[in-house]
């Protein structure tokens, strides 16, 4: 269950940044070894060893997939970029069943009301993480309508965490 966590937006983006420039460095210098490696081992001089060059890169590619999991995920500087990356895959799972969302809001159904909420919350949140104001003011206009709405009905308008059961009893819903 994923739950949205209250985040400074400067520090984060600088943090993201270092754990950007972070990987980059590493797979760089991975490729470079890999690819040096591959040529002297395997190329010929003065021939072409494009295809050791490119194969360094791929294992540098392959080599950097398995870091990540299984080391720079559990990393304390990655928690602002593990977050971010949590949080916007939250939202493409509502995205994803969006018509249904909406569909099932008109009819006030409570769990998709709460899904909402949290599509809102957790996209207020991403916006402003990422710097992004261009879409905010429609953002907050169509939270404040719906929170309205909730609150209208005696549903809790703080909806924090994305519980995976809404999602599962939309998709179950008939369409």
């Amino acid at each position: 269950m994923f739950e949205i966590q209250p985040q400074n937006p400067e520090i984060y983006r600088r943090q993201t940044r270092r754990s950007t420039i972070i990987i980059a460095v590493v797979f760089l210098a991975l490729a470079m070894v890999l690819s040096a490696a591959a040529v002297a081992m395997f190329g010929e001089p003065g021939g072409d060893n494009l295809r050791f060059n490119v194969g360094g890169v791929f294992v540098a590619v392959l080599l950097m997939v398995a870091l990540m999991r299984g080391t720079f995920w559990n990393q304390e500087w990655m928690a602002p970029a593990v977050y971010g990356w949590q949080l916007k895959r939250s939202l493409m799972s509502i995205t994803n069943v969006m018509h249904q969302v909406t569909a099932a809001v008109e009819k006030d159904d409570p769990g998709a009301m709460k899904l909402l909420r949290f599509y809102h919350l957790g996209l207020s949140q991403m916006h402003e993480l990422d710097g992004n104001s261009s879409d905010h003011s429609q953002l907050v206009r169509e939270m404040g309508l719906h929170k309205a709405r909730m609150e209208a009905l005696g549903i809790e308008t703080e909806q924090t965490q994305l519980n995976p059961a809404w999602l599962e009893a939309l998709k179950q819903t008939p369409r």
